[in-house]
Formats: C-alpha cells, structure tokens, sequence
C-alpha cells in the first residue's frame, strides 16, 4: 500500500477536535491510500506541489480534497489551505508560492480579470456571465494568456446568490423561480440583504433590474443584517433572503431557493487552477480534478458544507470521508 508523503507549513491556524485529538484546521492532513477510482492515473511520485484555498468552509473541503488525493498518488504535498482572502489566495498563485487552488469563474472574471462594470447590455467585459460556458472559456483563455494560470473544466455546482424563502411558504405561493416573486402580494415582499449583496453591481441592483423590482420593493422592505444572520430570519423579519446558494444553512433551516430564470447573477462555478507550469508537466492533476468535480454537485456541496457549519465535524474529515466513498481514496 502506498503512503501519503506530506510536508506541513506552519500557519495560524484555529485549533479543532478530532477524531485524532487537537490538531490545526489547516495543517492536519491523515495518511491515506488512492482509491480504485484513481488507478487510471499515472502516479505523482517526484512531484512536489503546494496547495493553497480561502479561508471559509466550501474552499477548506476543497482544498483538502486536493490535499488528500495528491498525497494518495505518491506527490510531496506541501498544505498552505485557510490562507486568509481572495487576493491573497490569487497573489499566492501569480508569484508562484503556490501551484492550485480551486477559484470560481465569476470570482475569475469578475474580480481577477477586472471586468467589474456590467455595459448596456448587462454584460461584464462583452460576457454574459449568467452562461457558465461562455464564462469559463472567456476566463480561462484570459487567465492563461495574460498570467499563465490554467483553469480545468469546472464542477457543476454554482457557489451564487440566491434567494431562498421557506419551503412552507414556496409552497403556499407557487414559487419556484424569481419571476414568481410578482406572486407574492407586495405586502410580503421583505428581503433580507447582507451589506456587500446590498452594494454590488453583480448583486441587489442586478436583481432589481433584471426582475424590474424596483416598484415592487420598497425601501423599508429591504433589511440589510450580517450574511450569517440572514439564513436564520428568514421567515422571521422577512419572507425572502440572500444566501449562497451551496451553503449548508440552507439545509438545515429548511429553505428553497428560487430559480435564477433570467440570469441577474454571475455563474460561480468552480475550476481547478493550476500554474501553467506545473499544469504542463504534471497533465493529470487537472485530469483527477474534473473526474472528483464533476461528482460535485450543489446538493453534494451543501450536505459537505452543513455536515461541517451545522454538525461540527472537521473539513479534512469530511472530504476524506466523502473521498473514500466515492471511491478516490482506499477504506482506512
């Protein structure tokens, strides 16, 4: 059986119960052994490769995932996982000081690539980044020409805004779109906001617009709160609130959200991005990655996400655990 190989780097890090004892959230990585799923692979032995993600849940399971099934097909991994911040993450990966990280092709083209002002047409750069295919084409050719970043073909789930409402209430009014919302008397139309949402471009005044709301929504019926907050009051201090639409709360509060018919928001789907380098000389590491993305789907995520938010358990646990029964890693 082969061993994992890991250097681990020093990081401030919260501290968290294991099964293993106390161990830092981004340092602990567990000896684990490729699964069947990944035999179709050449191995990685030689390969010394460092792995970096932001700081929240979502990007902790999937940094670890990387992790984890790099160290399984024999590469030397080196854990830089809860670096703290987007730009910090990006400028990581332009100096070089790390080799993947799992982005989204909104957060690509959008914030990386600068095209941050929607035009007439309310397309950002000449993009409708409501088409997940022309988002990602559009980003990966300019990624990788301007900063030689390769982006693998993406996962199927989409880490947007939402808007999300109880599923009692879904019920009562029909609604399973955001075009459904004119169903609702105007009375009840109270949205929970947090402060970025309420601000952006690609947020609240891109919904507005796109749903013409802007009669619809009075401003006393619009309630800005901290994003953790806003899960909990809805269906308390309003009918409606912005979420992210992988998160776990979602679950676990009992929430739907509403179809994106007309596509207000930008598709936030993830790649694996590599430095172009390492991409050229180790081909099957995005190859592994498409293969594991696309078993990820929003469902999947959410599930991942509240098992960790909700239930307490620790990401690297959590990804292993999901790894092995998908058939990526062996059983322990």
């Amino acid at each position: 059986m082969r061993r994992a190989k890991l250097f681990i780097t020093a990081a401030l890090a919260p501290v968290l119960l294991t099964a293993c004892g106390l161990q830092p959230a981004s340092q602990y990585i567990p000896d684990v052994d490729a699964g069947p799923a990944l035999d179709q692979f050449d191995s990685l032995d030689g390969a010394e490769i460092v792995v970096t993600s932001k700081e929240f849940t979502e990007q902790l399971l999937l940094g670890k995932m990387l992790s984890l099934v790099l160290a399984s097909k024999d590469a030397t991994v080196i854990d830089r996982t809860n670096t703290k911040g987007s730009r910090n993450v990006r400028e990581s990966m332009l100096r070089g000081d790390s080799d993947l990280v799992w982005e989204y092709t909104g957060t690509g083209w959008i914030n990386y690539m600068g095209h941050d002002s929607p035009d007439d047409e309310g397309k950002f750069g000449g993009v409708d980044v409501a088409d997940d295919k022309a988002l990602y084409e559009a980003v990966a050719e300019e990624d990788l020409d301007k900063n030689g970043i390769y982006w693998s073909p993406p996962a199927p789930f989409n880490n947007t805004y939402a808007i999300a409402v109880k599923k009692d209430f879904a019920d009562e009014y029909g609604l399973e779109s955001m075009s459904d919302i004119t169903k609702v008397p105007e009375s009840e139309r109270n949205f929970c906001l947090e402060n970025e949402f309420s601000k952006r471009t690609d947020g609240w005044s891109a919904m507005v617009d796109t749903y013409d709301l802007s009669k619809e929504v009075p401003k006393d019926q619009v309630t800005i709160m901290d994003a953790g907050v806003v899960y909990s009051q809805i269906g308390v201090s309003c009918e409606f609130g912005e979420v992210f639409d992988t998160d776990g709360r979602i679950v676990t509060n009992d929430l739907v959200t509403l179809d994106d018919d007309e596509g207000a928001f930008p598709i936030y789907n993830p790649s694996l991005t590599v430095r172009d380098e390492i991409h050229s000389q180790y081909p099957q590491i995005s190859e592994i990655f498409v293969e594991i993305g696309n078993r990820l789907d929003t469902d999947t995520m959410r599930d991942l996400n509240n098992r960790v938010d909700m239930d307490g358990e620790v990401p690297v646990n959590v990804a292993q655990d999901w790894l092995t029964k998908e058939g990526f890693l062996a059983e322990a």
